[in-house]
């Protein structure tokens, strides 16, 4: 078996303003840190339309092409940009992961990692918003539900930002377990515990500022491991945003890499256990660039690992 990893030069053609946190450098340095693995390397195809539209209403898809400028940047909000790749990032992005699931499912791979952007946990079943436009990891779980024919699927979140889009978007789907641990106070707000959903199958874990990996292993040890042992899923998906770590301009959860390492060894263990190791990871956030890379490769390395 083997790890695969979905990119694509698209995901660079998404150019924001001078200064902001989302930008191509990101991606350019995730790349780098990863060569050299043993990776099975998938160009990410674009989404098709129809994939879009699992998740997101036509009305909302034709916003943003009305939105998409022809040159400069176009503004959603005062975080989320525009420019002329940005569709075609977005849809490489939404690519990668349906076809993640894809080659997950099949066994042609033991799990896989989609380096893309931009990220998509931030946005709602029709409002753009958190530097993001489609709800990636929510459209792996719905297309690995409706396309594949599993009947339970597991977002885990670990992002320092709380994954309101995919809570939104997986608000009322009884099929999946949604688990997000997030500093909490922190944009955007959401994530509170009592926040569980249609059918109690929502999971926050809110962190306090300042808090390190002990407390974070706690929550996932006491809360989140348990839950996922209970739901049995068939596949895991992780939304997996690197901002929580000790380094991060934009929070203070003050993880160090090893902690990344500790909770994505811990999920392929979980992996293994319950639904014979099948993962599908996808980039979310992490805006200082070398605690970015070094991270994503400690989580790329425990994937591989668990896939030899």
């Amino acid at each position: 078996m083997a790890t695969a990893l979905l990119t694509h030069a698209d995901c660079l053609l998404h150019v924001t303003p001078e200064g902001h946190p989302e930008r191509v450098a990101r991606l350019e340095h995730v790349l780098h840190a990863l060569e050299g693995l043993r990776l099975t390397r998938v160009t990410a195809p674009m989404a098709a339309e129809d994939d879009i539209l699992r998740i997101h209403p036509a009305s909302y898809l034709a916003d943003l092409r009305q939105a998409l400028p022809k040159e400069g940047f176009g503004r959603i909000d005062g975080d989320t940009f525009l420019s002329p790749g940005s569709l075609d990032a977005a849809f490489r992005a939404a690519g990668a992961a349906v076809r993640a699931v894809d080659l997950v499912v099949s066994g042609e791979v033991q799990n896989a990692f989609a380096a893309v952007r931009p990220p998509g946990h931030h946005a709602e079943t029709d409002t753009a918003m958190g530097f993001c436009f489609f709800g990636n990891a929510a459209l792996a779980a719905k297309h690995a539900l409706d396309h594949h024919g599993l009947a339970r699927v597991a977002v885990v979140d670990f992002d320092v930002h709380h994954g309101n889009g995919t809570q939104d978007l997986l608000w009322d789907e009884p099929r999946t377990l949604f688990i997000s641990s997030q500093q909490m106070p922190l944009w955007p707000g959401s994530g509170r515990p009592e926040e569980d959903g249609v059918h109690g199958q929502i999971l926050n874990l809110p962190l306090p500022p300042g808090s390190g990996g002990v407390q974070m292993k706690a929550a996932y040890v006491d809360q989140a491991f348990p839950r996922l042992r209970t739901f049995k899923p068939e596949l895991i998906i992780i939304s997996a945003g690197f901002d929580a770590h000790q380094d991060d301009p934009l929070a203070e959860l003050n993880w160090s890499t090893e902690d990344f390492r500790w909770l994505s060894r811990e999920l392929c263990a979980l992996a293994a256990e319950l639904c014979g190791g099948r993962i599908v990871s996808t980039l979310e956030g992490g805006y200082d660039l070398n605690a970015l890379a070094a991270a994503a490769k400690a989580h790329v390395e425990e994937l591989i690992e668990a896939g030899t």
